[in-house]
């Protein structure tokens, strides 16, 4: 196998060279950025972001994250407008166009078309006097000295610096509509990100069988409900309200002091006290609580009253880990 001493310095070079670019964008930041987070904001419509090459493959990930984050947005790829995408264009939409030259053919030939129908532009560029440029209603700045690319030709560093720029956009829309995590939760149900912020115990507890015994059930008993519910433990109620809890490792300790079992009652080994959580919990803090106290189930509660058991297993099966 071919050894090359220069690919760790590569990389790195490659690393610094766009870190600093980014660092360098801040400064280009102007009036029109502002002016074009405001242009969609007080939009009726939608965001439509287009662009060319690998700068279209850019503009889709700034739909996605427009997307996720509370603002409609939709990507359509500048050669594919101007045979026949252009429908997707309604009235109240805000057109971005992304180009580092800003004078590609495609967009030359699409900038009229957009605006004989009206639309608001916004150009990322890294040409503020290109076609694109002069043309747009907002500019913004996405000038870059060099690409990584040693032969200074690969969009590398430029693609770098128009994510950077689509994603301030983003978050600015955010703030400015204030997007809470509740928000981001109904976006992403599905995903990891959305479980942590809205996935509660009571979903969870409601799976599971929920091993119970009373104060006087003899250990015997309390073996089999623990082995049929299949959770580790059980909860020990009085009443339908937690007195206490047993877990197999109280029987392997109460098994090592004592074989003689049959007189003794769950009240007699179970742990009191137990932590418990409200089955509104979140998930997470219940995981959060597991990993402080050093546990691997919790026993759940319901007005009061025993619901059930959310065990570590069951997070970890929800992807809440």
């Amino acid at each position: 196998m071919i050894k090359n001493k220069n690919i760790l310095q590569t990389a790195k070079e490659t690393i610094l060279i766009e870190a600093d670019a980014i660092k360098q964008l801040a400064d280009l930041v102007s009036e029109d950025f502002e002016n074009a987070v405001m242009c969609i904001y007080n939009s009726k419509g939608r965001v439509i972001v287009t662009g060319i090459g690998k700068s279209a493959n850019i503009a889709s990930k700034i739909v996605a994250t427009m997307n996720s984050t509370g603002t409609p947005a939709v990507f359509m790829h500048a050669a594919d407008a101007i045979h026949g995408d252009l429908g997707n264009i309604q009235k109240n939409d805000v057109v971005i166009c992304i180009s580092k030259s800003g004078n590609t053919p495609e967009i030359k030939v699409l900038l009229p078309l957009i605006k004989n129908y009206g639309n608001k532009i916004i150009a990322i560029t890294g040409n503020e006097t290109s076609f694109l440029g002069e043309h747009a209603d907002y500019t913004i700045s996405s000038y870059v000295e060099k690409e990584a690319c040693p032969n200074n030709l690969a969009p590398t560093t430029s693609t770098t610096a128009q994510l950077v720029i689509g994603d301030a956009l983003a978050i600015c829309l955010l703030n400015l509509k204030d997007f809470s995590s509740k928000d981001f939760a109904r976006y992403h149900p599905g995903g990891t990100l959305g479980k942590k912020l809205y996935l509660r115990v009571s979903e969870i507890a409601e799976k599971n069988e929920a091993p119970e015994v009373d104060k006087i059930t003899p250990i015997k008993d309390v073996i089999v409900e623990i082995s049929k519910k299949r959770l580790g433990t059980t909860a020990v109620t009085d009443n339908n309200e937690i007195a206490g809890i047993i877990t197999d490792g109280d029987i392997r300790r109460m098994l090592e002091k004592s074989t003689d079992i049959s007189s003794l009652r769950a009240q007699d080994i179970m742990s009191i006290d137990p932590i418990s959580v409200s089955s509104d919990t979140m998930a997470v803090n219940a995981l959060d609580i597991m990993q402080k106290n050093n546990i691997t189930q919790v026993l759940v509660t319901r007005d009061g009253k025993y619901a059930g058991v959310v065990h570590f297993h069951d997070l970890l099966k929800e992807g809440i880990i």
